[in-house]
């Protein structure tokens, strides 16, 4: 039986990619006129949405990739990242 090791690449990756997507969060915040409330807003967001999809890709990982728990980190940074970049590009549709 062949296992693999986890990576710390793929770890440090995912990292940043949900930096990345808090960022995206905090630049659409700013976009829309910076105020306290928008970045509370796009935070909580954030939060909420890493909550949520944390823990639907916890049980994932731990059903499907037990061992490999930088994969779970990597998908949970790339799903950060998409949903940031969605928030970012919504900010145009923002009327106020």
């Amino acid at each position: 039986m062949i296992t693999s090791r986890p990576s710390n690449r793929l770890t440090w990756l995912g990292v940043a990619l949900a930096l990345a997507g808090l960022a995206c969060h905090l630049l659409a915040a700013r976009a829309i006129g910076g105020t306290h409330l928008a970045f509370r807003d796009h935070i909580a967001g954030f939060v909420g949405i890493a909550i949520i999809t944390g823990a639907i890709l916890a049980l994932i990982g731990w059903r499907f990739w037990r061992e490999r728990r930088d994969i779970t980190i990597f998908v949970f940074g790339a799903v950060q990242a998409a949903f940031g970049v969605f928030v970012y590009m919504m900010r145009f549709s923002v009327h106020g």
